[in-house]
């Protein structure tokens, strides 16, 4: 396989990873609905490091010392779907997602971002994707590693800039409709609350299951 295709088989294969409905997702979209376009775009950012800290920790070999040591796999696997739930939970004791008035500080943006990167490093199916599919695609007879890395994590990021940015206008966009359907707000603030409760159950299940 040439390296152009081989670099086209990892957009794709990354394309179908990201579109996939999880924690990230979802992360995004609720930033947007509360904070508006400045948060949504801040937890946008905050996802495409956490994707960059990923292929780095693949790039290094950490990811395979963790298939090594099932208790620190366990551990951040636990750790990140525990966390994320609680974020969940959050969103459901919400009457209503903000608007885009209510979060417009610099530490507002600040706190999308960091919660963004830190949904993003404890994401299990990020872990996952590191251990199943990235190695596949290091050519040992190609360039350097951190090359070949350097230019799989610029498809990854702009793959999540385009996926989470479309993500988070479309949710800033949904959210100015509902503004004048508190009902409905508050409902779409619980879904998107129960939607991350059930990825960090599926993905703990999952990952407990797979070890």
């Amino acid at each position: 396989m040439s390296e152009t295709s081989n670099l086209w088989l990892y957009f794709l294969v990354t394309s179908g990873v990201i579109i996939l409905p999880g924690m990230d997702m979802a992360f995004v979209m609720g930033s947007s609905m509360k904070g508006g376009y400045r948060a949504g775009f801040a937890a946008v950012a905050g996802t495409m490091v956490g994707g960059i800290c990923h292929m780095i920790i693949g790039a290094t070999g950490v990811g395979a010392i963790l298939t090594l040591i099932p208790w620190a796999y366990n551990a951040i696997l636990i750790g990140g779907s525990a966390y994320i739930a609680y974020l969940g939970w959050r969103l459901i004791q919400l009457n209503s997602l903000a608007g885009p008035d209510a979060e417009q500080g610099a530490a507002n943006l600040q706190k999308s971002f960091v919660g963004a990167l830190a949904t993003c490093m404890l994401n299990p199916k990020a872990y996952l994707f590191m251990l199943a599919i990235f190695p596949q695609f290091i050519r040992r007879d190609g360039d350097s590693i951190w090359l070949q890395t350097s230019i799989l994590s610029l498809i990854t990021a702009g793959t999540q800039m385009i996926v989470y940015g479309a993500v988070a206008i479309m949710a800033v966009q949904a959210q100015q409709f509902l503004t004048k359907r508190p009902r409905t707000n508050a409902l779409i603030a619980k879904g998107i609350g129960v939607l991350l409760i059930t990825a960090a159950g599926l993905s703990l299940f999952g990952g407990l299951t797979r070890n």
